[in-house]
């Protein structure tokens, strides 16, 4: 059984709801397909958007298809401090409560109440890999990396099943920076506390406090 877990950058992008794409391309248009991604189903659009924020600007930001229920941003940490808004870690879908936007055109903008994420690091996997793995959908666990001479553990990556999915790690630009991601990069689960993804700041503290597990 081979565990690596192949990791992919995924830079920041847009998923948007048909009645805002329509608004911003026009009545009854659809999505051009340009390139084919990882994940069975998926694809990065022709069209881009600006997207405008309280203190800053993105231009030119890819469109990942198909459309979707509601209108979504995924961005990095430095991404919303360069935009102006708050950080808010969520998984993909989850937008409630989360910072909007202006999405602008060539046809017009449209002002967006909320959808703006810094998704939280994930992997995809069919239900056959987590019986294999030992894991379950919407478990976190940990995943050790190998790239460069700069590995290193992430924390309370989400394990997300369903058979449609090709077996891959997402992290945003920020993740990737922090261990020199090169274009193979990889990563491994690994179980730790008896093969719970434990609090780290809880286990930072407990560490300071003599208290080891």
């Amino acid at each position: 059984m081979n565990y690596k877990i192949p990791i992919e950058t995924s830079a920041r992008h847009l998923h948007l709801c048909r009645e805002d794409f329509e608004k911003l391309f026009g009545e009854g248009k659809n999505l051009t397909p340009k390139k084919e991604l990882s994940q069975p189903g998926q694809y990065l659009a022709e069209e881009r958007l600006t997207v405008v924020g309280p203190k800053g600007t993105f231009k030119n930001v890819g469109i990942i298809g198909p459309l979707r229920s509601a209108t979504q941003m995924e961005i990095s940490v430095t991404d919303a401090r360069k935009l102006g808004v708050p950080v808010v870690i969520r998984q993909s879908g989850d937008i409630a409560d989360t910072p909007g936007m202006t999405l602008v055109s060539d046809k017009g903008s449209i002002d967006v109440p909320q959808g703006i994420i810094v998704a939280k690091r994930h992997i995809h996997m069919t239900p056959e890999q987590a019986m294999r793995m030992h894991v379950k959908d919407n478990e976190e666990v940990f995943v050790i990396t190998e790239s460069y001479h700069r590995s290193l553990i992430y924390a309370n990556v989400v394990v997300r099943v369903d058979k449609s999915f090709r077996l891959a790690m997402h992290v945003d630009t920020d993740e990737a920076n922090a261990f020199a991601g090169d274009s193979e990069a990889y990563g491994v689960i690994l179980k730790l506390f008896e093969g719970d993804c434990y609090n780290l700041q809880m286990w930072a503290e407990e560490l300071l406090w003599g208290i080891n597990r």
